[in-house]
């Protein structure tokens, strides 16, 4: 039996325009499910990863707002809670669907902790941008009294920036495999997993953010599975995106697709860790990753839409964009 690990964005669960209300995220997780469930019929075993962006900012700013009631919520905590917020979300509606496929398959959300590197370059400059925006004055207070790094957007105002260092060891990873193995379909390394770091030989919670896509790769990596689906709010990786020479990538080597993004074709805050992400994975494993919509899972695997990343040895990664006529892929 092929194992897939998919990994679902946090704005798949908020889709643009909503609120993101418990109701709609559970709506947007049940549409999930319905792919999801219909990949296990097709005798696929999954693992399930996703995102917690919303999620977290929500968190953060629930912490915030109620600090003078009761005790705030550092970064790695608002992780943990997240993982079990989102992950109820997703293992709930998969129980409803699997049950209603008639496929009884156990569903579980174990909570992940992913182990960064306390010399990492990254710790010392924070990057990723979290939480709502401040006006210049709200965010030099914050810098004041919490210490946050800072950063201008210049069209929507400040923000807090946190380290997002890279993903060395998932401390879960031994139970991941044995669930899998016993035909569980696991929830883990939610929102990239909780960012910790050995000290003096002690665990410790980090204020940072792994980036959910690469923590993803290297779970995906380890559990050794066939193929690294990555559910995004596109259909395809594209080309010139939103652009009026857009072109979908339809196949692609990773030699191309690290051309296209050399070339500046995938932002770095949107669909650049998901290449990336999935260029780590085919040529570590030299195995295939499709990146495409929540709605179009099925038939990305299938081979009917997506953006499908293979070795250029495979026979299929011949440039079949070309023999075929068809556009080339995008970010």
């Amino acid at each position: 039996m092929k194992t897939i690990l998919l990994a679902v964005g946090g704005n798949s669960l908020i889709r643009a325009g909503e609120k993101g209300t418990i109701a709609e995220q559970m709506a947007n997780a049940q549409r999930t499910a319905a792919e999801i469930a219909k990949l296990i019929r097709d005798g696929y075993r999954i693992v399930l990863t996703h995102g917690n962006g919303p999620q977290v900012g929500a968190a953060l700013l629930r912490s915030e707002r109620g600090a003078s009631q009761v005790p705030g919520h550092p970064l790695d905590v608002c992780d943990a809670s997240t993982q079990g917020e989102i992950g109820y979300l997703l293992q709930q509606s998969l129980d409803t669907e699997l049950r209603r496929a008639g496929l009884p398959v156990p569903v579980v959300t174990v909570l992940t902790q992913v182990v960064v590197a306390q010399d990492d370059p990254a710790m010392q400059r924070p990057t990723k941008p979290i939480g709502p925006f401040y006006s210049h004055a709200e965010a030099e207070e914050r810098r004041s009294r919490f210490g946050w790094e800072i950063v201008e957007d210049a069209a929507r105002g400040w923000r807090r920036v946190v380290p997002s260092p890279e993903p060395v060891e998932i401390l879960e990873l031994d139970v991941i495999r044995y669930l899998l193995d016993r035909g569980v379909l696991v929830i883990a390394c939610g929102g990239g997993g909780i960012p910790v770091v050995w000290n003096n030989g002690r665990l410790q919670g980090v204020e940072a953010v792994i980036d959910k896509d690469r923590a993803s790769a290297l779970l995906a990596s380890r559990l050794d599975v066939d193929l690294f689906l990555i559910s995004t709010d596109t259909d395809y990786v594209y080309l010139n995106y939103k652009k009026p020479t857009q072109e979908p990538i339809l196949l692609a080597s990773p030699t191309a697709l690290r051309e296209y993004a050399d070339a500046g074709h995938f932002p770095p805050g949107n669909m650049g860790p998901k290449v990336e992400s999935v260029l780590r994975f085919v040529t570590r494993e030299k195995r295939e990753a499709i990146i495409t919509s929540a709605e179009n899972l099925c038939r990305a695997v299938a081979g009917f839409t997506g953006t499908r990343v293979v070795l250029e040895e495979s026979p299929i990664a011949l440039d079949v964009c070309e023999q075929m006529e068809l556009p080339v892929e995008s970010g």
